[in-house]
């Protein structure tokens, strides 16, 4: 067994020899969701306006792209990776769903080649990392700038804002007697298959095989390489449809839709319980952070803060989940790294030592 296997194979087993309670209850994840919880309630009782179902309805509006792309981004963040070009390409869809609408093409088909350029920049990333061997962090940079170029050269300062009304109206629309946006319906069938596909299946158990270690991944049989170009091209289709809502959620095509969307749903991912090292998190725990986000997002925004406070504050929060998580490491390392003393004691002990016991073990046995 090399190195590399048994490192994987030891921290496997040390994250499942705990009683499932400490498992389910003291993790990250669990955490977050008792924050949300408690900024709900204390929000809820100490701020106009937030308890409303007016509240609720533009808090899943507000998040919904957030909510969609963390999908995808939680498969390649596990895996190691990072796709930093998500926000650059929902700007791009929007463009070309706009474009091509104002060309006289009917929206449905429009939305069609919005979604297609999604999964050509997805693979175009996922062929310069897997295939080229780049690092994903300098080609989504890269890819960042390259897509919010175009969104922006192909419309330049103008605005599309003709769209069919049925459509605008349907991506505000509620759940007949809710306060739910409809667009929590396609958001639940996605999280319901990739938690399964993270979760419950072979896929799943590669993607976090690939974050603890790729030569032992590659040595269990998973297709590295291949599974990374996957969830690269899930993560651009996500993010195409995304700014499809974004489009009509707001009634507006324009280049610079999503600037900086990026950041919150990695501020999402991380908040959630994902390492950026790979190889931990899970779907629920980034949901409650997107959640977490919106909901502080909301409460700011009652109390009159500008969105420049609440992008410092999302921005301490990233800062801080990943201090967090790096500090818990540091602590884990330091635990179970073995004393001096215990070292020098064993040290101490020489093959002269070790032989007279061993003889008159044999001369018992005699």
């Amino acid at each position: 067994m090399t190195t590399a296997t048994s490192t994987a194979a030891t921290r496997v087993i040390r994250d499942f020899d705990k009683p499932l309670w400490r498992r389910l209850l003291l993790t990250p994840e669990a955490a977050i969701v008792g924050l949300l919880a408690l900024v709900i309630i204390v929000s809820s009782a100490s701020i106009r306006g937030f308890g409303q179902p007016i509240t609720l309805t533009y808090l899943v509006l507000d998040i919904a792209p957030i909510l969609l792309i963390a999908l995808p981004m939680t498969l390649v963040m596990i895996t190691g990776e990072i796709d930093l070009s998500v926000g650059s390409m929902v700007g791009l869809s929007s463009v070309v769903t706009g474009a091509l609408v104002q060309g006289g093409m009917p929206f449905e088909v429009a939305a069609l080649a919005a979604l297609f350029v999604g999964v050509v920049g997805g693979a175009f990333n996922g062929f310069l990392v897997t295939v080229v061997g780049l690092p994903s962090l300098a080609v989504t940079i890269g890819t960042l700038a390259l897509f919010r170029g175009l969104a922006v050269g192909l419309l330049g300062s103008t605005a599309v804002t003709d769209f069919p009304e049925f459509w605008t109206t349907l991506a505000k629309a509620k759940i007949e007697g809710t306060p739910i946006p409809l667009i929590a319906i396609p958001f639940l069938v996605l999280v319901a298959v990739f938690a399964i596909l993270l979760h419950f299946t072979p896929f799943g158990r590669g993607v976090y095989s690939i974050g603890l270690s790729k030569e032992a991944a590659r040595f269990s049989g998973v297709h590295v390489e291949q599974t990374k170009f996957v969830l690269f091209v899930l993560s651009g289709t996500v993010a195409a449809f995304a700014g499809i809502f974004y489009t009509l959620r707001f009634g507006s095509a324009r280049g610079d839709n999503a600037t900086g969307l990026e950041l919150q749903v990695i501020a999402a991912v991380v908040l959630g319980g994902v390492s950026v090292f790979g190889g931990r998190g899970k779907i629920y725990g980034v949901i409650a952070a997107a959640f977490l986000i919106g909901a502080l997002a909301s409460a700011l925004r009652l109390m009159n803060v500008t969105s420049d406070v609440i992008n410092i504050i999302t921005g301490v929060l990233l800062v801080i989940s990943v201090v967090a998580a790096s500090v818990l490491i540091w602590l884990q390392k330091a635990r179970r790294r073995p004393s001096r003393t215990a070292l020098g004691a064993h040290s101490s002990i020489t093959p002269k030592d070790v032989a007279p016991a061993a003889s008159t073990h044999e001369r018992k046995e005699q």
